[in-house]
């Protein structure tokens, strides 16, 4: 799984420019325009947490799990509804925001949750984390498929019988590339133009403790023990606009924003690790491997069929 230090030196350096972009609470994982991009990403982002809502079964006074709540977008959306929500996160900046801002969130390890931490719940939610649970190392090691197993176990004994849970996750689409093809740590990052198997390097540098899940089938096959598939969609062409939102949201002038890239440059011009940092964000693998098909991305509702 990934570890705190690489999720800090995505999510926690990001912490204070997201804010400043998208707003305290703010939802970092993909909307849904469900093919109307005339939508304004918050609306977008609100059709998301409406169709989560009505897909699950999440009523007022219904006890919910975030799994990896990011700055708790999800998790605030819900209180105001009038339902008992929670979250978990691991990146320290993502959490002390969330605290800050008054919402139930707790800085763990989400492998460590278990039915004594808050109880049980009546439904769970998981946007963006399912896809940091197992590392290239792992993969390597054929482990993969045994830990997304022990992942729907683990969740599956947070709700009863009926219950729901809503994955969102990024996978490998068809032109994945074939791992033994991949330099890893190699990719010269001044270049303009990249190979896939380029930008799988510049993304697993991104997230050096998370490698995906091949296709739909791989989040469905290991949740088949304890789960049915209620609906299944790819929010693939949703993730390439929402990305390209978010890039116009972060580069948007905003003087506090703007001081704050200022007080970067001693950073950028001792850090050779910070300088990199910026350079694969410039760079925008995470939007090139969605439109070269690299990367899929789905949005599945499952519902328990047995303790």
């Amino acid at each position: 799984m990934a570890k705190q230090e690489h999720l800090d030196a995505h999510y926690t350096r990001m912490d204070k420019i997201f804010r400043l972009s998208l707003g305290e609470k703010g939802a970092y994982s993909c909307a849904r325009f469900d093919g109307d991009f005339s939508m304004t990403t918050e609306a977008a982002q609100l059709k998301k947490h409406q169709f989560i809502v009505n897909g699950c079964n999440i009523k007022k006074g219904s006890k919910v799990l975030d799994i990896g709540c990011g700055w708790g977008a999800f998790v605030n959306y819900l209180t105001e509804q009038g339902v008992d929500a929670y979250g978990v996160v691991l990146a320290k900046g993502q959490a002390d925001a969330c605290i800050k801002n008054g919402l139930k969130v707790k800085h763990m390890d989400s492998k460590q949750i278990t039915p004594e931490t808050f109880g049980k719940f009546d439904a769970v939610a998981a946007m963006g984390s399912p896809e940091h649970l197992c590392s290239v190392e792992e993969y390597k090691a054929g482990k993969q498929d045994e830990i997304y197993k022990t992942y729907f176990k683990q969740v599956a004994s947070l709700l009863p019988v009926g219950g729901r849970f809503y994955c969102q996750a990024m996978v490998f689409g068809p032109n994945m590339v074939k791992f033994e093809d991949i330099p890893f740590d190699k990719t010269d990052l001044s270049k303009k133009n990249f190979t896939d198997e380029e930008l799988m390097d510049i993304i697993c540098r991104v997230f050096p403790g998370s490698w995906l899940p091949y296709g739909k089938e791989g989040l469905i096959n290991p949740a088949g023990e304890h789960f049915k598939v209620i609906s299944v969609d790819s929010g693939r062409l949703d993730y390439i606009e929402t990305i390209k939102r978010w890039t116009a949201a972060f580069t948007a002038f905003n003087f506090q924003k703007y001081l704050l890239f200022a007080s970067y440059i001693p950073e950028y011009l001792a850090s050779r690790s910070f300088r990199e940092w910026m350079r694969r964000f410039k760079i925008q693998a995470n939007l090139l491997v969605f439109e070269r098909e690299i990367f899929e991305h789905y949005r599945i509702v499952f519902e328990k069929i047995k303790d």
